[in-house]
């Protein structure tokens, strides 16, 4: 769907060339409409050995175990936003160790996920009833027998078996930048 609109000033848009690619833009302020994108995000706990995955009660992926996680909010930074959906998908609470993977899937939404190692900070699965109707944490012995989404294969692999220590928070930057999240090697 194409957007017609001004976000800004309500004005009808046009096509312009901006930068060699054709762009809805503004006539009456400097808005431009970049594109549609979503981010979503990921987290892979561990507790005694075992991954922590829910099963989906909806679309997409219903009846597949995946990962916790979900979409970002305007204003909310991914590290907050992660630990907020492994709460409210499952009720456990865990805290960011770093940034192990990242998908980048270009398409008529193009969308941006960025998967989390975590640390389990306590709290027992439960699911919410709402987004996921099962949770727990799970041996890979055990997952063999489930039915986990490959996207979560990957990550729980990249987990466990990734060849570096990935991003971590920069929770104290040489140069501070307000409302920045910031990850660094």
């Amino acid at each position: 769907m194409e957007v017609k609109f001004c976000m800004s000033c309500g004005h009808e848009l046009e096509t312009r060339d901006i930068g060699g690619t054709p762009r809805r833009a503004c006539p009456a302020c400097s808005f431009v409409h970049w594109g549609n994108y979503s981010i979503g995000v990921g987290a892979i706990v561990i507790r005694e050995g075992k991954v922590l995955l829910v099963r989906r009660a909806q679309e997409p992926g219903k009846g597949r175990w995946t990962n916790p996680g979900g979409y970002a909010e305007q204003l909310e930074q991914l590290h907050e936003t992660v630990r907020r959906e492994v709460l409210e998908e499952c009720g456990v609470e865990a805290d960011v160790r770093n940034v192990v993977a990242i998908r980048d899937l270009p398409r008529g939404i193009h969308n941006l996920y960025v998967a989390f190692s975590m640390e389990y900070a306590g709290g027992e699965p439960v699911p919410d009833g709402v987004e996921v109707d099962a949770a727990g944490f799970f041996s890979l012995e055990e997952m063999k027998a489930m039915n986990v989404a490959p996207f979560t294969w990957w990550l729980v692999d990249v987990a466990l078996n990734g060849r570096s220590d990935g991003l971590v928070l920069d929770s104290d930057p040489v140069v501070q930048l307000e409302g920045h999240g910031l990850f660094r090697r």
